[in-house]
């Protein structure tokens, strides 16, 4: 009886003290709850200013803004092709910088004949160290380049782990991902910086699967780097984007349903990420992509992998 009595005599202490915090209690969790709220439509307005805004407005001059010339590296990836003829449907002349020559000789004659603009190439190899920047910058001296596009897409399909991959390799990544989009923006910023003008793209896109440790490392420290440069240039008229794209279809293929509206094809998304540039220092460039990543900040993350991988199914 004597634990029994204890026992009452507890809760009833308990009940008493909760009851008299109780409209503390109240208080706290309405200011959350406005909190959380508040987060969220903050982030459903920054979402709509950044893909409808360009919408409203006439296409812009990307020629005026920032220059003649777009210098876009490793068109060996589709989106980045892509990127590349949006760029000349604007106007703007190309230079393409890969390691595939006669790809660049095809795709460049197919931008000059459709778009009647100006496009060359650069047969560089970025893996062969400082050596071809050199080259690099003499090619780039008599050109007002405007825009720079760095790609780090070339190494997302490798799947062999640091421990088991040869020091050559683990070198070649470096340099392509880290080194090449780092020097080439030491490359174009002096004369950028003297125009007052001029944009860098580094182009980064996403996965949900499980990738190589040095792979990802290359991408936070270029997420990183894009995000210190635009806080240096942006008072010298210079814009750096960081494009995250979430999953993209490898090959133009006619598909409809919600599932091809989270996975576009590689031409309609960067006719929705060109539209983002100056509009945005990190972005997805699609607004379905961006709208998938605000999802996942707010439901469940087996929900969030779920939808994933959905999208490309």
């Amino acid at each position: 009886m004597a634990a029994v009595d204890s026992f009452h005599l507890l809760y009833r202490e308990v009940a008493r003290s909760c009851h008299n915090h109780l409209e503390l209690l109240a208080v706290v969790g309405a200011l959350y709850t406005a909190k959380k709220s508040l987060n969220f439509l903050y982030d459903c307005y920054s979402l709509l200013r950044l893909h409808v805004t360009p919408c409203l407005f006439s296409k812009r001059n990307l020629v005026h803004q920032y220059g003649q010339w777009a210098v876009v590296i490793g068109i060996m990836d589709n989106i980045v092709k892509a990127y590349a003829e949006e760029l000349a449907k604007c106007g703007m002349n190309i230079l393409l910088i890969s390691s595939n020559r006669e790809m660049m000789r095809t795709f460049s004659e197919a931008i000059s004949g459709t778009y009647g603009v100006k496009s060359n190439f650069l047969d560089i190899n970025f893996s062969d160290g400082p050596d071809v920047y050199f080259i690099v910058k003499i090619a780039l001296t008599e050109l007002d380049v405007g825009i720079l596009v760095n790609n780090t897409a070339v190494f997302d399909e490798y799947s062999e782990s640091i421990v088991e991959a040869p020091e050559e390799k683990v070198w070649e990544i470096i340099n392509v991902t880290i080194a090449a989009s780092v020097m080439m923006a030491h490359a174009v910023l002096p004369v950028m910086v003297k125009k007052k003008r001029g944009a860098i793209i580094n182009m980064i896109p996403g996965s949900v699967r499980e990738i190589d440790a040095q792979i990802a490392a290359a991408k936070a420290y270029l997420m990183t780097f894009s995000r210190q440069l635009y806080s240096e240039v942006i008072s010298n008229g210079i814009f750096v984007q960081c494009l995250t794209p979430l999953h993209i279809r490898s090959i133009q293929t006619s598909r409809y349903g919600i599932s091809s509206i989270f996975s576009p094809a590689p031409d309609v998304y960067a006719r929705h990420a060109v539209r983002t540039l100056g509009y945005s220092s990190r972005t997805t460039g699609y607004w379905p992509h961006s709208l998938q990543l605000l999802a996942c900040r707010w439901i469940p993350s087996w929900l969030c992998r779920s939808i994933g991988s959905f999208a490309q199914q």
